[in-house]
């Protein structure tokens, strides 16, 4: 190679290397100095997250547009433990700051640590390790509270759960025999060195002080002056229980409880909802942390359930966090079809009542958006993916107005009867021709806008408030059963509504030693005579419907018991009872005789038929239409979150049709007006009704349950109610309140006007 060659490939590289010295400079400067701060931002992003946003759940509203149930705003203080700090001492320092913050502002925060909030500490709750019960083989079993499983999981205490009694047995001194007492005796077998100790058992379970010594040296609560209580013990040195150097008891005691929270949750021991430090805080306490800034501290906004009537809380329902049983089913929910569970573990679903029913139209749709953080935790932008959709608006058949009267009425005049018995009450009202529930009225009730603190003050009432009479309630329906029997026997051809039977007082076809009686013989010693069915019914003589009953036979009055719909579900949406009616395989079922005479029972009532108030008022609708039954129902159809339009009307299901002759239908409705012009209270309306009574035997030792039916207009029936009052007495008593329904009803059914709301047209 020549020398000019050489020089001009040594150039050429010489070249090449400024050629790329430069470009690396430009590419620097571009970097450091034209677009230095975007990507330095930029480094200060973390990985995106992808998020779930709830939607906003659907109101509830009566059928004239009242709003019962809607939506109320409210912050809420969450925790994100991973931007804190790596260190538990700064994760502490930022729960302390926080701590103190709610502490000055009067914020109460969420804290379910069994241990007392001030020293001297102690246990709130009895058995705060581990309950005993008894199990289905008899033997005593331990099982771990949530501070139990947690305190075996970090090591805190041995499990006391895995103590058996065979390992108590073992543990006892064995008794020494005979053999071993001849050795004695002799000196035989003497052992020259000190027997070893047996193990003394397992170690006392740590009382509430050195339970919170212990979590707060797990979890590196303590003051910068705390001595380290490992270095102590290893020297000898006595060390207190609570061992936290210049953190006041109390700040400590705070912090283990927001700490046993978060490891509840992250140690999987309660894995039902994420931790929600406080809820429902105000713009003050809002503000100070915002100035404090405290990495991993979120408030964000979300919505509470507000109510805006006190009435029908057994039947609107709650919500809450679902808890791991429901989960189990929430998460296999699939409402999109696209494979995915529609529901997150935290998810807030309906509990009771319509939340619960109508869960799938309230809930809408959550949305999904990807958030970005910088290294402090602060959202630096965010992008949605799916925007949530709200929920749709339910319109119930509820009428509020005539269900805030109906309780009112119950609750002032129930304790008001002459049985000084009287327990609970329950009174349904049902549009004759759909089923329609207008009223599902309770006594006594409860206020679901303070649902936990009614809980916890009314748990053990005897009355049992919680309790939803209307649709799970169970009561033998007394002499309200007799038009079943009358119909049956009319339309069997047993008799015809000219048929009369007379009444002996004391039916002795079997010539039973104690043969039934007619009432009127039970207590005044006298019979009706010779009556047909009006008469019957309007009298209500047990004797004429012993007889029919027993020509018709059990089967046949059980088919037409079952077709009006007792013992058969009514198709409520909400939760509700089945019912029994009476029969021999119900009764050998339950390890008793059936008797042929036991249909006298049947046929008036008795025996061990139990019907709930929904039933009863969904069997006499059937009746008085002609022999339609309709599924009773709550919802009336649902709209658009805005109300714009009406995305389901709900349209009326027969469930059965009995074929009832225009003559037999008239000789029952007959005796049940009747019935209502011989009492007082019905005497002053200015409609004509028809009605009847029924009371039911529980015990040979208390007051009959009173049972009351009845419907109005007479000529064309438009309502019809059920009323039922445990240990209330006759249902003659009844009477009155029932009319008052009857009157209020239609007197205010001239000036109920639907209610507009949003968006809608109106007429």
């Amino acid at each position: 190679m020549n020398t000019k060659q050489f020089h001009r490939r040594v150039w050429a590289m010489v070249l090449l290397l400024a050629l790329m010295v430069t470009g690396m400079g430009v590419t620097l400067y571009d970097l450091q100095i034209n677009n230095g701060d975007d990507y330095y931002e930029k480094t200060q992003k973390k990985i995106a997250e992808s998020q779930t946003v709830d939607a906003v759940r659907g109101k509830l509203l009566d059928r004239n547009g009242q709003v019962l149930v809607s939506n109320r705003v409210i912050y809420e203080v969450r925790l994100d433990t991973k931007l804190m700090g790596k260190k538990q001492s700064e994760i502490n320092e930022v729960l302390l700051s926080l701590i103190r913050a709610a502490r000055a502002e009067g914020v109460e925060w969420t804290d379910n640590l069994p241990i007392s909030q001030t020293a001297p500490f102690t246990f709130t709750a009895a058995q705060p390790y581990y309950t005993t019960q008894r199990s289905e083989e008899g033997v005593w079993e331990r099982t771990l509270t949530r501070l139990g499983k947690l305190a075996v999981n970090m090591k805190w205490i041995e499990d006391p759960t895995k103590e058996t009694e065979s390992e108590q047995e073992s543990e006892k001194p064995r008794e020494p025999g005979l053999t071993d007492r001849i050795k004695s005796f002799f000196g035989l077998g003497a052992k020259t060195e000190e027997t070893p100790k047996k193990d003394e058992g397992p170690k006392p379970l740590p009382t509430a002080e050195q339970l919170l010594g212990k979590m707060c040296e797990s979890l590196s609560i303590r003051g910068e002056g705390a001595a380290d209580r490992k270095k102590a013990e290893k020297n000898g040195q006595t060390v207190p229980d609570l061992n936290i150097g210049d953190m006041s008891k109390t700040d400590a005691r705070a912090l283990a409880g927001v700490l046993y929270e978060l490891y509840l949750r992250s140690k999987e021991v309660y894995i039902a909802t994420e931790y929600v430090f406080a809820s429902n805080v105000d713009i003050d306490f809002i503000s100070r942390v915002k100035e404090l800034d405290l990495p991993g501290v979120e408030i964000e906004p979300t919505t509470v359930r507000q109510y805006h009537t006190r009435c029908a809380a057994h039947l609107l329902g709650r919500v809450a966090k679902m808890d791991p049983d429901e989960w189990q089913y929430y998460k296999t929910v699939d409402e999109d079809g696209d494979g995915a569970g529609d529901y997150q573990m935290n998810d807030v679903v309906g509990k009771q009542g319509a939340e619960l029913a109508f869960e799938s139209l309230l809930r809408g749709r959550p949305g999904t958006r990807t958030v970005e953080r910088n290294t402090k935790g602060k959202i630096v932008a965010e992008d949605w993916q799916r925007e949530p959709e709200p929920g749709e608006n339910v319109i119930l058949t509820l009428d509020i107005g005539l269900q805030a009267y109906v309780e009112n009425l119950l609750a002032d005049s129930v304790p008001k009867l002459e049985s000084e018995e009287t327990e609970g009450a329950a009174c349904v009202v049902l549009d004759v021709d759909t089923a329609e529930v207008l009223v599902a009225a309770n006594y006594p009730t409860f206020d679901l806008a303070n649902y936990a603190a009614e809980l916890t003050e009314k748990s053990d009432d005897p009355l049992k408030p919680f309790l939803n009479r209307a649709l799970t309630g169970l009561y033998p329906p007394g002499s309200t059963f007799k038009m079943i029997t009358a119909v049956a026997g009319l339309e069997e051809g047993i008799i015809t509504p000219k048929t009369k039977i007379k009444d002996e007082g004391r039916y002795t076809y079997w010539t039973d030693v104690n043969p039934p009686q007619c009432w009127i013989y039970r207590t005044r010693r006298s019979t009706h005579g010779l009556i047909d069915v009006t008469r019957a019914i309007e009298v209500s003589c047990n004797y004429f419907f012993f007889d029919v009953g027993r020509q018709l036979g059990i089967e046949k009055l059980d088919e037409y018991a079952r077709r009006f719909g007792l013992g058969e579900k009514s198709g409520i949406e909400l939760g509700e009872e089945t019912g029994v009616v009476a029969g021999p395989e119900y009764t050998e079922r339950h390890g008793e005789t059936w008797y042929e005479g036991s249909i006298t029972s049947v046929a008036i009532g008795q025996e061990s038929t139990q019907v709930t108030p929904i039933q009863l008022a969904n069997y006499i609708a059937t009746l008085v239409n002609g022999g339609t039954r309709h599924a009773a129902h709550f919802l009336k159809e649902t709209k658009s979150s805005d109300f714009s339009e009406v995305t389901y009307r709900y349209e009326p299901q027969v469930m059965d049709k009995i074929e009832i002759k225009d003559e037999n239908l008239n000789a029952v409705k007959a005796g049940m007006l009747k019935m209502a012009q011989s009492n007082r209270a019905f005497q002053n309306l200015p409609f004509q009704a028809g009605a009847k009574t029924g009371s039911a035997q529980v015990s040979a030792q208390t007051e009959s349950n009173a049972v009351f039916v009845c419907f109005a207009p007479y000529d064309e029936p438009e309502i019809v109610v059920a009323m039922a009052v445990e240990h209330g007495g006759s249902g003659s008593e009844l009477a009155s309140m029932a009319a008052d329904v009857l009157s209020y009803y239609f007197s205010s059914k001239e000036t109920r006007e639907e209610i507009p709301v949003e968006n809608t047209l109106i007429r």
